[in-house]
């Protein structure tokens, strides 16, 4: 279970991007393919971004994630190590490995992310969407009937899981992953942002068309899944949060205003309270979530600093 709730915000993103790419192809004012040059154009610090928020006797260090990674990428740097050290308590967007939240999600799935009222997925595609369905699952050598019961949502993070993972990317090598096990090595305390179904709930909730623009935009794009999670990882790893910002934090990738706030916009807005809140502790944390939500107009950061708080960083 905890790759799926680890994977679900890096996916969700490609996907996004998957959408805006197949959404207008043959067009040369094309957004995806120009955010896609911007972002390879833009360049960063060269190593992942880390902000600091601090008063008399709290410091809280910010840093974006990556849900999945290769095992072979070394991501850390001396700001990190030293967050991370000086850390008592590391915060994430949202537990994922208790026993209750293993709990919590078997609920979810069962109430959000699959039909209770006998529809399959098909039901929902026309001729052509399901030929193409079934074309990237013999692709992926799964088959139709394992992903009959989902909603089309979590189908498309279903596919690009299967496929991210055949290309070399692995949820255990993921920043929170690599984090948490150190951090209970050292006996640290963990603190989350969310719950599971504040999480995934905004994407569950969104209309049946809007689902299954989302699946067929996986579908028709899934061969391309390694090179634009590559990609975004570049720009994660070079600490370019313009770059990503250009990629991640932009409602014309994400295809809809909607999706754009069910994955970042609504979140983040939830979020800022809650860590302007933790000034009120003594102690010092870190705060590890995934990079689309520090990057653009909308992120945490802007939303921290136009509260009128000192956040140094990029």
């Amino acid at each position: 279970m905890r790759p799926i709730i680890l994977a679900v915000i890096a996916i969700a993103a490609i996907i996004g991007v998957y959408f805006a790419l197949n959404a207008d192809k043959g067009n040369a004012a094309d957004p995806a393919e120009a955010a896609i040059a911007a972002a390879k154009a833009s360049r960063g610090a060269g190593e992942p971004a880390v902000w600091t928020l601090k008063d008399e006797d709290t410091t809280i260090y910010i840093m974006g994630t990556v849900h999945l990674l290769r095992p072979e990428l070394n991501w850390r740097s001396d700001a990190i190590n030293q967050a991370f050290e000086s850390a008592d308590t590391i915060v994430f967007e949202a537990d994922v490995s208790s026993p209750e939240a293993g709990s919590a999600m078997m609920r979810f799935i069962a109430d959000k992310a699959t039909f209770k009222d006998g529809r399959r997925l098909t039901s929902l595609l026309n001729a052509s969407q399901t030929k193409e369905l079934n074309e990237a699952l013999d692709s992926l050598n799964f088959p139709l009937d394992g992903i009959q019961t989902m909603k089309p949502w979590f189908a498309s993070i279903t596919l690009s899981m299967l496929q991210v993972q055949k290309d070399g990317f692995d949820p255990t090598s993921g920043v929170e992953t690599v984090l948490e096990a150190e951090g209970k090595a050292d006996g640290k305390r963990f603190a989350y942002l969310e719950t599971i179904d504040e999480q995934l709930g905004l994407m569950a909730a969104l209309p049946d068309d809007q689902q299954v623009e989302f699946l067929i935009a996986t579908v028709e794009s899934i061969d391309e899944g390694a090179e634009m999670l590559d990609l975004l990882v570049d720009e994660w790893v070079d600490g370019d949060v313009n770059g990503l910002a250009i990629m991640l934090a932009n409602p014309d990738i994400m295809g809809s205003e909607e999706m754009y706030d069910a994955l970042l916009r609504v979140r983040n807005e939830r979020w800022a309270p809650k860590i302007t809140d933790m000034l009120e502790e003594p102690g010092t944390r870190l705060i590890a979530v995934g990079a689309g939500h520090l990057a653009g107009e909308d992120s945490v950061i802007t939303l921290l600093r136009n509260q009128g708080l000192e956040v140094t960083g990029p």
